[in-house]
């Protein structure tokens, strides 16, 4: 979520209506006016909320920057007050506008529950913040609708985090259909949840929808999905290719490594890069874990295992 921009188009377009009509060329100039200086152009509460969170969101992310220099104890104790500070100042956006769809899944995100009590409060969520059918066209072109697409992105995710693949296969292809350009990449959960269920018709379709742009859930959804179908060979095919089309793809998947909570959304990564790679997997970890034998498997793989070795020392990453 890029809470300033959002805020200046939210800005901009309430100053447009009161001005009334504008020309494309004025509109522009209005939109670099509030760009220079969005506080200034904040006038009611939901726009107080969403400065509130775009403020907290910059300083959450700045906390973030020397995690690598600390201990396992102190980057503990530093996520867990960064965490704390988000928590209430997500709460504080909601007091500031209870209309805020945005401030009320940063609160149910920061609370950092389970994934079942999660997909409740989430549930919840889209229960009160009900609305009409998505606006026609691209939804995400509507700045007041983006909300609802990142809720049910969100609920997505955390129907694959609890194991209920039909349902977020369900709720990412919802995603999908509202927004046909995929922005939020709900077709990486989609494609997950495939692999988990079998899916390949499913897999198959949703590549083409996109043009099969290859990207690190894409390589790794294929692998375990021929992993599963029992398609050793194909499998092994796709393993490969995951790992020498994705950068540090063989170290992501046999070193996974912690990642933070999206907040909202899954952060931006280059795709098949490292980043994307580290995301992938971690998205993964609840069908990697229902299947026992896949990580054995790809340890079995030698050349694999000497992939994420040399990829490691490149890095400077443990081994």
């Amino acid at each position: 979520m890029n809470a300033w921009d959002e805020l200046v188009e939210r800005c901009a377009i309430r100053r447009r209506k009161k001005i009334g009509p504008l020309s494309d060329e004025a509109y522009a100039e209005l939109l670099l006016a509030v760009r220079a200086d969005p506080e200034s152009f904040v006038d009611t509460s939901v726009e107080r909320a969403v400065l509130i969170m775009a403020r907290a969101l910059d300083a959450f992310r700045a906390s973030c920057r020397n995690d690598d220099l600390l201990d396992d104890a102190a980057y503990e104790a530093e996520r867990t007050r960064r965490m704390a500070a988000l928590h209430a100042e997500c709460v504080r956006a909601r007091e500031t506008d209870e209309s805020s769809l945005d401030a009320s899944l940063l609160q149910a995100l920061t609370s950092e529950l389970e994934p079942d009590p999660l997909l409740e409060e989430l549930l919840e969520l889209e229960r009160d913040f009900a609305s009409d059918e998505p606006p026609e066209g691209d939804a995400w072109d509507d700045i007041f609708y983006r909300p609802h697409l990142r809720l049910r992105a969100a609920v997505a995710r955390t129907c694959l985090d609890g194991a209920r693949f039909r349902m977020a296969e369900s709720a990412a292809a919802s995603v999908m259909d509202a927004a046909p350009r995929d922005p939020l990449g709900a077709r990486h959960t989609y494609m997950l949840a495939c692999a988990r269920l079998e899916d390949e018709a499913g897999f198959d379709a949703v590549c083409a929808r996109f043009s099969r742009q290859e990207s690190a859930w894409s390589h790794l959804s294929r692998t375990l999905l021929l992993y599963k179908l029992d398609r050793m060979g194909a499998a092994r095919r796709a393993l490969r290719g995951f790992s020498e089309l994705c950068a540090g793809g063989a170290y992501a998947l046999l070193r996974p490594t912690y990642v933070e909570v999206y907040l909202p959304d899954r952060p931006e990564a280059a795709p098949c890069s490292f980043d994307e790679c580290l995301l992938a997997v971690r998205e993964a970890e609840p069908i990697i874990a229902d299947v026992p034998d896949f990580i054995p498997w790809c340890q079995g793989q030698e050349w694999l295992v000497e992939s994420a070795r040399r990829f490691a020392e490149g890095r400077d990453l443990d081994w």
